[in-house]
């Protein structure tokens, strides 16, 4: 039986109530038997992914999709950790990019992302005779758009991290005590989230975002996004990143990195990285569905 990582006082949460929820997180595990977990390698998915094999061993599956909207760096770093810390990991093939209503790029394009990887998911559970799909959503998160949401819904994909109460803070600093390299990644989302709404998402679009992504973290940034608009390139950096990119030489180097990638226009965002910019854009109602 798992035990629960000592616990040290953290600076940003109780750590009475660290471990209380992270308690709750494993019984509520525990009840489940058996699940498939789907795993991004991100911050929540990765400690969401050590929890449940601290509970339940190789009855918790980790899962990634193999889809060109995640980056190649990201699924090695996904198996570094689970090769790191003994879960079992598998990826499974995703098709979203077959799917007119995905490439076309509306308000709802995460929701058929979503809705293609739990439908994938299901086929998995329904072969091997797991009940449970599990995903790594907090509770910091229940108040953004996010239409994956209701694609898990609909699907039944559970969410324990929102059930145990845990925010994102909170399964940082768990994710810190345990010593889970994860706990302090920054925040990723797939590449598609790159691309304005209303404008098709190709594979061809997102590998040009993904090398211009590659190139920014070879330069050293660490919180940062590139946003397609056509031939303009928008590069956002965290705000404490800011006067690091507002150099002469690094705009030398930015337009040596861009240009090649097809863009006339290489600018960068003075307000910084922010999660979910392209959101900025949409209109209340559609925030709304």
């Amino acid at each position: 039986m798992a035990t629960l990582v000592n616990l040290t006082v953290p600076k940003v949460v109780n750590p009475a109530s660290l471990s209380t929820k992270q308690g709750l997180l494993f019984d509520l595990l525990r009840e489940m038997d058996q699940v498939i977990i789907a795993y991004s390698g991100g911050t929540d998915s990765a400690y969401l992914a050590w929890a449940a094999h601290c509970v339940l061993g190789s009855k918790a599956v980790a899962v990634t999709a193999d889809s060109a909207s995640i980056p190649e760096s990201h699924k090695r770093d996904a198996e570094a950790f689970a090769a790191q810390f003994g879960i079992r990991h598998e990826y499974i093939d995703t098709f979203e990019f077959e799917n007119p209503d995905y490439v076309k790029n509306d308000s709802n394009r995460c929701f058929h992302c979503k809705d293609e990887l739990f439908s994938r998911l299901d086929q998995v559970c329904a072969e091997r005779g797991v009940t449970h799909v599990i995903y790594g959503v907090n509770t910091d998160d229940l108040g953004d758009f996010r239409p994956g949401q209701r694609a898990a819904k609909n699907h039944q994909v559970k969410a324990p991290l929102v059930d145990a109460g845990l925010s994102k803070a909170e399964i940082r600093e768990l994710s810190r005590i345990a010593g889970l390299p994860t706990w302090d990644r920054p925040a990723s989302a797939c590449l598609s989230s790159r691309v304005p709404y209303g404008t098709a998402v190709t594979k061809e679009t997102i590998k040009i975002v993904e090398q211009g992504e590659e190139e920014l973290k070879a330069l050293g940034f660490r919180q940062f996004r590139v946003r397609f608009h056509d031939k303009l390139v928008r590069i956002e950096v965290a705000t404490d990143e800011i006067e690091k990119a507002l150099s002469r030489d690094m705009f030398t180097k930015m337009t040596a990195i861009f240009k090649p990638l097809g863009f006339h226009y290489v600018t960068i965002d003075l307000e910084g990285y922010r999660q979910g910019s392209m959101n900025e854009a949409l209109a209340p109602e559609l925030k709304a569905v």
